[in-house]
């Protein structure tokens, strides 16, 4: 049923809708609670409102403090889930079971069991799928399942817009806070041993997601970029030694390196910024990272020379040969060329930043510089996800945990 209330700014007329009411007297009932509730100043819900409208004509357009990278992963998820889920639904309609249906969905993308019939759900999450525009960081282009990390993600999504519709009195009942979505499981990283290069040589097996290499095998690496006069080995070397995230490396600017002291200050000059406030942080660089960011710079010089009228001003440290910042993924892309051509097995570029700190736990560096350098805001994590990576360090530890028990043969044999 519609109901008249008083008009809106400038005289417009107000008729919202109410219902559907099983019968009248509960309709007169709920109709006078509704008016009463107009009356007493309280914002007035739009019962026609679908999710779909909600997500992208109000909850987004107000989000205008959200970072560029952020605005495009919270759109990803009303364009691919949200929206073709449940944003037909009437906004004050949307209950858990929906939004557990939406969950178990996204868990079938790619991942359906053989025979079994895709849901209604699960239709319109692919049609979206197929009709969407490719975006760098969606992952549209995989033939794998989505991550329980990505699920968790459009999750928080749905969560904070049904929020913000609860507290301005859209709706009367938040869903979102009764559904819990899939756990997320940080993978470890695991260390590439002899046995498991041996295997992977044999049989291309990669024993998990996140794998970091000895340090022999990223002296290997350095080497061949050094051989090969490769152009990025300055950003590779500075990358694998103290563990900066890519977009670190690739938005860090001339003013941030004082090379005379040998530091770098990481900060928040981009449109994502560092994650958290611990990413902003001052590294102290050892003497080769120094040698070799003076000798790009030299370098840089010379291209811009040979560069002109073409050369694009900034004070971006790696640079395309005219002066262009580097595109967010071509350092990945150029170093899976690298490792595939020098034989070595594979890592993920961000996977250099894990090496970084497993070298130095290998090397004897106090926990705390580790978690610092790295950025970490908290001391365990970095103690949680490191410390059980490089097999020395686990064996220096039982080595360590039983020489400090006295005993009579130990003194008898020395």
């Amino acid at each position: 049923m519609r109901y008249e209330l008083p008009a809106g700014p400038g005289g417009k007329r107000r008729r919202p809708w109410a219902g559907p009411f099983p019968n009248e007297t509960i309709a007169n009932k709920e109709l006078t609670r509704l008016l009463a509730e107009a009356g007493s100043g309280a914002p007035v819900p739009d019962r026609q409102l679908t999710f779909r409208r909600f997500l992208r004509d109000q909850w987004l357009p107000g989000k205008v403090r959200l970072k560029a990278s952020t605005r495009q992963s919270y759109q990803e998820v009303v364009d691919l889930y949200g929206d073709p889920g449940l944003g037909h639904l009437k906004l004050g309609d949307v209950r858990e079971h929906h939004l557990h249906e939406l969950y178990e969905a996204m868990g079938q993308i790619n991942n359906l069991p053989e025979g079994a019939e895709p849901s209604e759900m699960l239709r319109r999450l692919l049609a979206a799928r197929a009709t969407a525009e490719w975006r760098e960081n969606g992952g549209l282009h995989s033939s794998r399942p989505l991550s329980a990390s990505r699920i968790h993600l459009a999750h928080r999504v749905l969560s904070s817009a049904l929020s913000y519709a609860f507290k301005t009195r859209k709706i009367g009942h938040d869903p979102s806070k009764h559904v819990e979505p899939p756990r997320v499981t940080r993978p470890k990283p695991l260390v590439w041993t002899a046995a498991r290069v041996e295997r992977w040589r044999r049989t291309g097996h990669v024993p998990g997601p996140v794998m970091v290499w000895t340090p022999q095998i990223a002296g290997e690496f350095l080497d061949h970029c050094e051989e090969k006069k490769e152009r990025l080995y300055p950003l590779f070397h500075l990358t694998i030694t103290r563990g900066l995230r890519r977009g670190d490396a690739r938005r860090m600017e001339w003013p941030d390196l004082d090379l005379e002291v040998g530091t770098l200050s990481v900060l928040d000059q981009g449109e994502s910024g560092p994650k958290t406030e611990a990413g902003v942080r001052t590294i102290d660089l050892d003497d080769e990272n120094v040698r070799l960011l003076k000798a790009w710079r030299v370098q840089q010089g010379r291209e811009r020379l040979r560069a002109g009228e073409s050369w694009v001003a900034s004070e971006v440290v790696f640079t395309r040969r005219n002066g262009e910042p580097l595109r967010e993924e071509f350092a990945s892309q150029r170093f899976e060329v690298l490792v595939r051509r020098a034989g070595l097995p594979p890592i993920r570029f961000h996977d250099l930043r894990h090496c970084a700190a497993t070298f130095g736990l290998a090397a004897g560096n106090d926990m705390k510089v580790i978690s610092a350098t790295l950025g970490h805001s908290k001391h365990s994590f970095t103690a949680d996800t490191y410390t059980s990576v490089v097999p020395q360090l686990a064996k220096a530890a039982a080595e360590a945990t039983v020489a400090i028990i006295p005993r009579r043969s130990r003194k008898a044999g020395g």
